[in-house]
């Protein structure tokens, strides 16, 4: 599974946004509890997981930055 491109996620709109970023951080913090509970996690779920989230949370500040607030 390749990181999604940050042009896919340009066309989200702010609501979809902010959806998206939640869901995000809700599979990060599943992960971290399969991790602790000692269930099997692949590394590379956290990888592509924490790429998303930093993809999203970029477009969202450059969103705010722009709108001015």
């Amino acid at each position: 599974m390749a990181f999604p491109k940050m042009s896919d996620i340009q066309a989200l709109d702010d609501t979809r946004l902010a959806e998206e970023i939640l869901a995000v951080k809700k599979e990060l913090f599943q992960l971290r509890f399969r991790q602790a509970t000692r269930q099997p996690v692949k590394a590379h779920e956290f990888r592509h997981a924490r790429h998303k989230l930093a993809q999203l949370l970029t477009l969202e500040h450059q969103r705010r930055q722009h709108h001015g607030g």
